[in-house]
């Protein structure tokens, strides 16, 4: 399952991120999101876990947890063509 991590302080790691789930079983991958110029969190990140009961007891267990004075979001990731308010900026047109 994919969770999706927000309200995550700016010094949180891939590391600290994979720590903060795995008591509540194997991880497959964590990954704090960077801005791709500054390379800098940008404030959420994606934990991957194989066991969806494992993953359903971390999102519960963790879901408004305090980590480093914030109290964190912990949901079910949605697939990117679910999420609402997305959108795609493009090359202007320049054939004129």
């Amino acid at each position: 399952m994919n969770i999706y991590v927000s309200n995550l302080s700016f010094n949180v790691t891939d590391d600290d991120l994979k720590q903060f789930f795995a008591e509540y079983g194997e991880i497959s991958s964590a990954k704090v999101i960077t801005d791709k110029f500054t390379g800098k969190s940008r404030g959420f990140g994606f934990v991957e876990m194989p066991n969806d009961v494992d993953a359903e007891k971390a999102i519960q267990g963790l879901n408004g947890g305090q980590v480093e004075g914030r109290a964190i979001m912990v949901t079910v990731a949605k697939p990117k063509e679910e999420r609402q308010g997305s959108y795609k900026v493009g090359k202007p047109n320049t054939r004129w």
